[in-house]
């Protein structure tokens, strides 16, 4: 079954549905979230991509990423990719949402409103082998210092959202999670 994204302007607002497959080929703004969680300690988990992802195979990345569905809210794509993916739900907490956009080798191109969620997570994680190949948790410090001596081992949008994350993150007190 082809997988659908929702079309949107540079508001959010809904202007139509497309394959996802065409929506990357023709680089149409489309609607997508980014889940950051953290674990007690504030250590973000991260996932390795599995290899046969149609971009960005292999490569680091936050705890998972997706579009909502046509009629399925961001939060409600987000919960659900996080059950698929990794294997537990959590209550999320929404941080912030940007724009980009990212072209990659192969001719697709992620043109995203991305709506970017946080969570706090201790427990079992089952990954989908599907989907990830490898995990971990790792400091903020640590991952931005393996940004800046190997960014060629993390996606183009986590390199795009966690320096945002980190931003907003100085910005409240104390998250919800």
């Amino acid at each position: 079954m082809a997988e659908e994204v929702v079309l949107v302007n540079e508001s959010d607002e809904p202007v139509g549905i497309s394959d996802k497959l065409d929506a990357h080929r023709e680089a149409l703004l489309h609607r997508a979230f980014s889940v950051f969680i953290f674990n007690s300690k504030g250590e973000m988990l991260l996932q390795q991509r599995a290899l046969n992802k149609y971009h960005s195979g292999g490569l680091w990345t936050n705890a998972c990423c997706s579009h909502p569905r046509p009629g399925e809210e961001p939060l409600e794509g987000a919960q659900r990719r996080l059950m698929e993916e990794l294997g537990f739900s959590i209550p999320l907490q929404k941080a912030f949402e940007f724009i980009y956009r990212t072209d990659f080798a192969n001719g697709l191109t992620e043109f995203e409103y991305d709506h970017v969620f946080i969570g706090k997570y201790d427990g079992e994680i089952v990954p989908d082998k599907n989907e990830i190949i490898d995990y971990c948790f790792k400091s903020p410090a640590d991952i931005g210092e393996g940004m800046l001596t190997h960014p060629h081992k993390y996606t183009e949008w986590f390199k795009i959202a966690f320096p945002r994350l980190e931003q907003w993150l100085q910005t409240i007190t104390r998250p919800a999670f």
